[in-house]
């Protein structure tokens, strides 16, 4: 497989994926004070086959039971990605709302009545802000009416509270094309919310976790100069905990529940690659994975066992790009947060590193 990354590359590169935000942010927001928290839909029109892996220790989350392979719902509507802790589930009330008002969903009779599916996620941000502060139903309904397939990064949305263990987190996106082999074709792409308890940055160099030293001048970085290193250390740990990182990872190959459930376990290789540690106690790690299957991928000509699904080869390489795009959102979503509420972003910490 020869991955070709697309340098400002979103989720919606997957045809039949739209992106919406939705936050309230204080200028003078504090830790306790002020408003710092919102919430990111991503919506199917066409529906989506979906699956989900948890691999966090406390995650906040919403109909991820119906996604599993055996259960008999196969396609979803929307995903909430949210703030606001347990509370915040509350704004997948108006998304429902916003779906149901246009007759998305599963058709339940002649009257056009329908239930639309709309799995969820939170992290917990509510520190950040006043507490008391958090997505309501009519957050997720804004931010359903905002999407689009120009994405947001950032301190936007569901990330607009996230803290990235020292460092202001966010929302990050990012995705590839499969130039050659059974997947030959099909885009990978991610959004990622990252508010982890682990550190994103690798205190010896300074640089984020997931861009090795050969890898920085691709994102536009350099080893940040020794004072600043020397700053950042004396921050010390991100001190709370609760915390979480949650997303979705999507291709538009075909893709059945159960080869979905794959990239979703995949996905969290890339979690574990940019955030150092992952998957503790103290986080609620959750990736769902969607497939929209608007692409029709190329004869496979890798012998494939009897034994085994036809259509393996293809997922094993949607599932090595799935790892690399949630890596690569994360580490976006790490450059593009901006300080809120006095928590530094990675710019402001480490500005010599974009002195190239």
């Amino acid at each position: 497989m020869s991955p070709v990354s697309r340098q400002h590359g979103a989720l919606t590169d997957v045809a039949g994926l739209f992106v919406g935000h939705h936050h309230e942010l204080d200028d003078d927001a504090a830790l306790g004070s002020g408003r710092a928290t919102g919430c990111t839909v991503v919506l199917a029109p066409g529906g989506a086959t979906a699956a989900v892996d948890v691999r966090g220790g406390g995650p906040g989350t919403r109909e991820t039971d119906l996604l599993d392979p055996s259960h008999s719902v196969q396609k979803i509507d929307a995903v909430l990605l949210t703030g606001g802790s347990a509370y915040g589930l509350a704004a997948a009330d108006g998304v429902m709302r916003w779906l149901e008002e246009r007759g998305r969903g599963i058709p339940m009779d002649v009257d056009g009545h329908v239930v639309p599916i709309v799995p969820g996620a939170v992290i917990f941000d509510l520190p950040v802000g006043d507490w008391s502060v958090r997505p309501t139903a009519d957050h997720g309904f804004l931010a359903a009416d905002a999407a689009g397939v120009d994405v947001a990064r950032g301190s936007v949305g569901a990330g607009t509270g996230a803290r990235a263990g020292v460092l202001k987190g966010g929302v990050g996106t990012a995705s590839v094309v499969l130039d050659t082999g059974p997947a030959a074709g099909a885009t990978v792409a991610a959004l990622v919310v990252a508010n982890p308890v682990g550190s994103v940055f690798d205190p010896a160099t300074g640089l984020p976790w997931g861009v090795g030293v050969a890898d920085a001048a691709r994102w536009g970085l350099r080893q940040p100069d020794a004072s600043e290193l020397a700053s950042a250390r004396a921050l010390g740990d991100k001190g709370t905990v609760l915390n979480t990182t949650i997303g979705v990872v999507a291709t538009d190959a075909p893709l059945g529940k159960a080869a979905c459930r794959r990239v979703a376990v995949a996905g969290h290789d890339g979690l574990a690659r940019a955030i150092r540690p992952a998957h503790s106690p103290l986080d609620g790690d959750t990736l769902f994975a969607l497939a929209t299957g608007t692409r029709t991928l190329p004869p496979t000509e890798v012998p494939v066992p009897a034994a085994f699904p036809p259509d393996l080869p293809a997922l094993a390489a949607i599932c090595e790009a799935a790892s690399d795009v949630v890596a690569n959102a994360i580490v976006d979503a790490v450059l593009s947060a901006t300080t809120v509420a006095g928590i530094p972003g990675y710019r402001d910490l480490f500005p010599s590193a974009f002195d190239l």
